[in-house]
Formats: structure tokens, C-alpha cells, sequence
């Protein structure tokens, strides 16, 4: 089994920044497709970015395209998010995935392992 705990959350002005991580433990995601989703009470679960094992293949949903990056150091087991460019809709409890497929995709079903999610507030 695989072990995700997120951290780097926190409170933000609009327009700032911020940097998420997600550690894992257990085993290594070397060859494991990583994702962030971000959800809101009430909310569905929805699709940030994603990274292929390697790393040659990101996705990032249109919302976030262009002010977020998602990385990985596979050395250290570790997946980021930097965040940029914040704004108060990316208001969100955010939570790494890990998936043991092939193919990078943004389906949270997809993904097998969770972690416990971290929360980002961005105030205007």
C-alpha cells in the first residue's frame, strides 16, 4: 500500500502563492501516475493536474492551466503542486493521488490511494 500525506496548505491572499507537497511512504511511486484534486463541501471531487510516472506527461485542468505546476521527485517520493497566481475560487480542501496504470488520466476513480487532503484559502 501506498501512504500520501499533503502538506504546504494554508492561507493566502489573492494573487499570492503556494507550494504543496505530497510525501509517500510504503512504497515508492517511481512508477506510479500522481494527481492533485481539489474539493469543496458539498462538491464533487475535481481534477487539478497530473503527472505521468516519468514525468514527461502533464495535464492540468483548464482552470489552473498556465498559474499551477505539477513535479515530481521520484528520489524523494515526493509530488508538488506550485501554485500561482491565486485566486479566491481556488478555495479548496487539496488531496494527491497515486495510480498504478499507464495512462495518465483525470478520473478521481481512477486513482487507488488517497491522502488526507490539505486546505488552501485564498482571502481577496
Amino acid at each position: 500500500q501506498v501512504q500520501l500525506v499533503e502538506s504546504g496548505g494554508g492561507l493566502v491572499q489573492a494573487g499570492g502563492s503556494l507550494s504543496l507537497s505530497c510525501a509517500a511512504s510504503g512504497r515508492s511511486i517511481r512508477w506510479y501516475n500522481m494527481g492533485w484534486f481539489r474539493q469543496a463541501p458539498g462538491k464533487e471531487r475535481e481534477f487539478v493536474a497530473a503527472i505521468s510516472w516519468s514525468g514527461g506527461t502533464t495535464s492540468y485542468a483548464d482552470s489552473v492551466k498556465g498559474r499551477f505546476t505539477i513535479s515530481r521527485d521520484n528520489a524523494k517520493n515526493t509530488v508538488y503542486l506550485q501554485m500561482n497566481s491565486l485566486k479566491t475560487e481556488d478555495t479548496d480542501v487539496y488531496y494527491c493521488a497515486s495510480r498504478q496504470k499507464v495512462t495518465v488520466t483525470t478520473t478521481p476513480s481512477d486513482y487507488d490511494y488517497w491522502g488526507q487532503g490539505t486546505q488552501v484559502t485564498v482571502s481577496s
